[in-house]
């Protein structure tokens, strides 16, 4: 009896001792989970950090790109405006130089056809000067103080001196060498006066206006 009750005695023993290394090896297993899971929650946290850090320099270097583009934008927007302001002001000077270039066009023509008109004018007016010049030749001495011959006198000089002011002006002919732009030849002459190639005598005044030659002066020339 006190055998089996020392057997049994020891199967308890050795159950307690079995059953106390069975818990410590369930608590070895469980810290070793825990540190595990310590473990797995560590990386989890370093990955996660690392994908935290990665959205960010994403998120950074995508701010930093649409700023880019932004500025971009409203650098191309400005470039594209200063074009316009200057295509708008060189087609301003374009239209200014044409239109200048028309007013000088414009003046140069009126002038133009003002000289032509002025011209017809004159040649028909210098027949009547020349109608006045023959008459005064044909005046006795006796008669040039006469008041109807001192009143054609004035007529004529009034005449003159405005055709002057317009800038008509006789042509020098008398003693002067010969010029076929300005001289008609209708004869040669002998002359003890005058070389050869000089103007003798006048037989039709000729004028000009302003530069051009109106009427050409009728000479004769020595030979």
């Amino acid at each position: 009896m006190a055998e089996e009750t020392k057997n049994v005695m020891n199967e308890d023993e050795n159950v307690t001792e079995e059953e106390i290394t069975a818990a410590e090896e369930t608590v070895d297993t469980e810290e070793t989970a825990e540190n595990a899971e310590t473990v797995d929650t560590s990386e989890e946290d370093i990955q996660e950090d690392a994908v935290e850090t990665e959205e960010n320099a994403e998120e950074s270097a995508s701010a930093t790109e649409e700023k880019t583009k932004t500025s971009g934008f409203f650098k191309k927007k400005k470039d594209k405006k200063d074009e316009q302001i200057e295509e708008l002001n060189d087609r301003v000077r374009r239209q200014m130089a044409e239109f200048d270039n028309f007013r000088k066009r414009s003046e140069k023509e009126k002038s133009m056809m003002f000289d032509m008109g002025a011209r017809t004018v004159i040649e028909k007016i210098l027949p009547v000067v020349d109608n006045f010049e023959r008459g005064f030749t044909t005046v006795e001495e006796s008669d040039k103080d006469d008041a109807f011959v001192q009143g054609m006198q004035q007529v004529y000089k009034q005449m003159m001196t405005e055709l002057e002011n317009m800038g008509v002006k006789p042509i020098e002919a008398v003693g002067q060498e010969f010029n076929p732009d300005f001289h008609n030849a209708v004869m040669q002459v002998e002359s003890e006066e005058y070389e050869s190639g000089i103007v003798a005598s006048e037989f039709l005044k000729g004028y000009m206006y302003k530069d051009t030659v109106v009427r050409h002066s009728m000479v004769s020339v020595v030979i």
